[in-house]
C-alpha cells in the first residue's frame, strides 16, 4: 500500500491505512483468500510524485508483492511503470487512470456536473473557487470542475490558492469582491474552517459551501461548529444511512483498527473498499494468482458493490463513465452531527 501519509495529502488521507487493515484483518479472521492468510506493508510518498515513483518501484522490484492499493493524489511517472510491469493496482481513482487496464477503483471519477446542479438547487449562482496546491492533478481537476459548473449556467469566480499560513481574510475579501455567493472548496477541512468563520465575521454569505474532505466524525468534536452548514459529496452509502454492510464495516474498524475512535471517516471507509475490491481480484485469480489472471478476471465483474458499501459498478465499463448520481450530506446547524441533505443528486438535475 502507497499512500499519503504525510505532505498535502496527509490530512485528507489520514484514515486510510486503518480502512484498509480493518478489511485485510477481517478477511484473514474468516480464512483468508482460499485459506491462505493476506499479508500487507505500506509506504509514505509524502505527497510527492517522485517519492511515489520511488516508493511504488522498490515495491514492485522488491520480490513478493502482487499488487498495490494506491491512496494518494501525488502520481505520476509510477502509473505508466506499473502498466508496464502489469501490476495490478487498486485504489483512490483519478481520471488518468482510465488509461491503464491494469488499474481499478470503485469510482475514477465523479461527475463534477453533478456538484454543480447541487450548488444550483441549493440557491448559488456565482461559486467562489478556493483551492491548496498546484499539482498537476489538482490543476486538471480545477478544470473539469470550472468547464462542468459553466455548462449549467453558474458564474465562478478566479480559483483562488490557500495555504495553512495564509490568512484567510484576504481570502474573503477576494470572494467579497467578486460577487461570489457560495463556495466551492479544495482545501483541508483546517483551511476551510478559517475561512468560512473569516467569511462570518463580516456577514458574507457562502450558501452553500461544499467541500472535498472532511466527512469525518472525528473532526466534528473540534471543527463542527465552525463548519455549520457545509455540505460533502459523498460516493457510498452514507454512514447516516445505517445499514448491515455499515454495521460489518464498524465490526471490523473497531476489532483490526481500534486506534480510530470514530470509524465513521470517509477515507477509512473508501480504503476499505479499495482494500475490499483487491480481495475480490485476488479471490478470482484462483488458487495460485498471478498479476495477469488477477487482471482480467476482476475486469470482468459487472456488479461490484462492495458488500453493499456502494452502488453496483460495472468494473469493465466504470473507467469511461463518470459516477453521475450521489449523495450530500451537511454538517447540522448546531455542528454536532451530519446529516443526509440529498439521498441522491444527478448530473441531469434530478433529485431526492
Amino acid at each position: 500500500m502507497v499512500l499519503s501519509d504525510t505532505g498535502v495529502g496527509s490530512a485528507t488521507f489520514s484514515s486510510a491505512r486503518s480502512g484498509a487493515a480493518a478489511r485485510i484483518g477481517l478477511a484473514n479472521e474468516e480464512g483468508g483468500v482460499h485459506g491462505r492468510a493476506i499479508s500487507y506493508e505500506w509506504h509514505d510518498d509524502a505527497s510527492s510524485p517522485s517519492q511515489n515513483a520511488s516508493v511504488t518501484e522498490d515495491l514492485i522490484r522488491g520480490g513478493g508483492v502482487l499488487g498495490v492499493m494506491l491512496v494518494s493524489t501525488g502520481v505520476g511517472d509510477s502509473l505508466p511503470a506499473l502498466a508496464a510491469a502489469g501490476v495490478p493496482v487498486v485504489g483512490f481513482g483519478l481520471p488518468s487512470w482510465s488509461r491503464f487496464p491494469n488499474m481499478f477503483s470503485n469510482m475514477y471519477e465523479a461527475s463534477p456536473v453533478t456538484v454543480g446542479q447541487y450548488v444550483r438547487a441549493s440557491g448559488g449562482r456565482k461559486v467562489g473557487i478556493v483551492a491548496t496546491g498546484t499539482s498537476a492533478a489538482v490543476t486538471e481537476n480545477l478544470g473539469r470542475y470550472r468547464t462542468a459548473f459553466e455548462s449549467v449556467g453558474l458564474a465562478l469566480t478566479d480559483t483562488i490558492p490557500f495555504a495553512g499560513t495564509d490568512n484567510p481574510s484576504g481570502v474573503v475579501q477576494q470572494l467579497a469582491a467578486a460577487g461570489a455567493d457560495s463556495l466551492v472548496s479544495f482545501t483541508t477541512p483546517d483551511d476551510l474552517a478559517r475561512i468560512v468563520q473569516a467569511a462570518q465575521a463580516v456577514n458574507l454569505g457562502l450558501a452553500p459551501t461544499v467541500s472535498f474532505a472532511g466527512y469525518d466524525h472525528s473532526l466534528l468534536p473540534i471543527l463542527g461548529t465552525a463548519l455549520a452548514g457545509v455540505s460533502f459529496p459523498v460516493y457510498t452509502r452514507p454512514f447516516e444511512a445505517g445499514g448491515t454492510a455499515l454495521d460489518r464495516y464498524r465490526t471490523a474498524m473497531a476489532r483490526f483498527a481500534p486506534e480510530v475512535v470514530h470509524p465513521d471517516q470517509q477515507f477509512a471507509l473508501q480504503a476499505y473498499i479499495y482494500a475490499d475490491m483487491f480481495l475480490r481480484g485476488l479471490d478470482l485469480a484462483g488458487a495460485c494468482p498471478t498479476r495477469d489472471g488477477f487482471i482480467k478476471a476482476l475486469r470482468k465483474v459487472s456488479d461490484y458493490d462492495a458488500g453493499g458499501l456502494i452502488e453496483p459498478v460495472n468494473l469493465s465499463t466504470s473507467p469511461t463513465q463518470p459516477l453521475s448520481c450521489y449523495a450530500f450530506v451537511r454538517i447540522n446547524a448546531g455542528g454536532t452531527d451530519f446529516e443526509v441533505n440529498r439521498q441522491h443528486v444527478c448530473a441531469d438535475g434530478t433529485s431526492r
